[in-house]
């Protein structure tokens, strides 16, 4: 269960969406922090592993390497 605060702009326009479309503020509100998260996910993924590439704990492939290696020849 989570409770949120919203800025009054906020609930109002959430408000709005949901009269006008016959839908609930929850609906919204889950697809929004779902799509969200997803993409904070993705960030966070992105940045550890240039981390592990900085410092040497990973590597690159380059395209050429890959399609060798796995056959994928055009």
């Amino acid at each position: 269960m989570l409770a949120i605060r919203l800025p009054e702009d906020l609930e109002n326009r959430l408000e709005a969406l949901a009269k006008r479309t016959g839908r609930t503020k929850t609906f919204y509100a889950r697809q929004a922090i779902e799509r969200h998260l997803e993409d904070l996910e993705d960030i966070y993924d992105a940045e550890q592993r240039l981390i592990d590439l900085r410092v040497g704990s990973s590597r690159t492939v380059s395209l050429d390497e890959l399609t060798d290696r796995y056959g994928l020849e055009d």
